[in-house]
């Protein structure tokens, strides 16, 4: 029952981000007056707040009650949503995008703490795909509905998905205590088997960074996720988008659709993966990933060279993005858990998510510079080269998890304290 209550939160959450993630931009730029350049930063700026968040949501899921993370972040970005209401100004704006930004990302490692922790190895895969199927089919609801109470004509037009996106968060930390609540068994404390935080999650920051970064199969873990964030996640947004219009030159409708398209394959399609790819390892998994991906891209490559099929195969790659993310979302978080240090997990599913982050926000200056300069073969090229990567680091870290016994990781000797086992299994 818990890991269905986190399900539905998850979904809820998303919901309440999808009034808000399709119109922010024309709403800052456009209905309020303030211009590209302000709605640009205010993307920017809640990716940083996201990138600062994570690693501290992280590092506090592995000292503290990981539901009590969770919820105050959800709180956070209750509040962020909020006070879009009441933003007047570009500064008000921007700080409110930011508080958004620190709350969303906060809550996610948290959430994959206790996905760990209320539910076995062999259902993880599972459940964090019924994750994923949850926060997609929530954003796309909430895109979808606020398409017809959102109004760009008006400063007040957006205030409906504000307080849609507030509510969400709300109801989402709610249905989080709830499931943490002690009426469905065991509760949750930070010592709760098998992922307990022992005397390394009370190991300084430096100390943590360092004991995760000895372990190889992190660090190819850590460029297979920067790499899959940059081959898609970070062009999602803006990069694809710009490109269907500056070089497919398709209308704008078409953009909707194949991201509407996106959300329906995975809602149809992720539990069959799931099942299909059950007895595969999570680094085989992130082969075919990239491998996907790279398809994608010269796909939409060949959308430039067939005018007349532009529109189509850009909503196909969209399609074909999907299959990959399927593939994606249930196997990258714990398998990036299996080989963290023992009473690291939180921090180190923070520091990774940081990462995604931050390199996911690199990609709108990445698409305004190439695609600007009129370089659109240059933009699918960096693509395709950025997935081969991606197959190269996914291929080095089943080789290295192949290779690996089980490892201890060495903390300076400040207190006596044994060594800590790394796990070193696939999730």
């Amino acid at each position: 029952m818990r890991a269905r209550l986190l399900i539905l939160a998850s979904a809820v959450a998303m919901l309440g981000w999808g009034t808000v993630l399709p119109y922010q931009y024309a709403y800052a730029a456009t209905t309020r007056g303030w211009g590209s350049l302000v709605a640009a930063a205010a993307s920017s700026l809640f990716s940083v707040g996201a990138l600062l968040a994570a690693p501290v949501g992280g590092r506090l899921s592995d000292r503290m009650s990981p539901v009590l993370v969770a919820v105050g972040a959800k709180v956070v970005a209750a509040a962020g949503a909020a006070s879009l209401i009441w933003a007047n100004s570009p500064v008000s704006f921007l700080v409110g995008m930011f508080v958004f930004g620190l709350g969303i990302t906060a809550a996610a490692p948290a959430q994959s703490v206790l996905v760990l922790r209320w539910v076995g190895g062999t259902d993880r895969r599972r459940v964090f795909a019924w994750q994923f199927t949850g926060q997609s089919l929530g954003m796309a609801v909430g895109a979808f509905g606020a398409g017809y109470v959102v109004d760009l004509h008006r400063t007040s037009g957006m205030w409906p998905a504000f307080s849609t996106a507030a509510g969400g968060f709300l109801l989402s930390g709610l249905l989080l205590l709830v499931a943490g609540a002690r009426r469905w068994g065991v509760p949750v404390p930070s010592t709760e088997a098998p992922l307990a935080a022992d005397r390394m999650g009370a190991a300084s920051p430096r100390e943590a960074l360092r004991a995760i970064w000895a372990i190889p199969a992190l660090r190819w873990t850590a460029l297979i996720t920067v790499t899959l964030a940059l081959g898609f996640y970070a062009q999602f947004e803006s990069g694809l988008p710009a490109y269907a219009l500056t070089v497919l030159h398709v209308h704008e409708t078409t953009i909707g659709l194949a991201a509407a398209v996106n959300c329906v394959v995975i809602i149809v399609l992720q539990m069959l993966v799931v099942r299909l790819t059950a007895r595969r390892g999570g680094a085989t998994l992130l082969m075919g990933v990239g491998a996907i991906w790279t398809l994608s891209w010269l796909v939409l490559s060949a959308a430039s060279l067939a005018p007349e099929l532009s529109a189509a195969l850009f909503v196909t790659t969209f399609g074909i993005f999907a299959v990959g993310e399927t593939m994606y979302a249930p196997v990258l978080n714990p398998l990036t858990a299996s080989l963290a240090p023992s009473g690291l997990v939180g921090t180190t599913l923070g520091l990774f998510t940081a990462l995604q982050t931050g390199f996911s926000a690199v990609g709108p200056l990445v698409a305004g510079v190439v695609l600007g300069a009129g370089f659109g073969s240059v933009f699918i090229g960096l693509h395709v080269a950025i997935s081969l990567l991606a197959v190269f680091a996914a291929w080095r870290l089943r080789a290295a998890i192949s290779r690996s016994e089980p490892r201890r990781a060495v903390l300076p000797a400040t207190d006596g304290a044994d060594p800590r086992r790394v796990v070193s299994s696939v999730g």
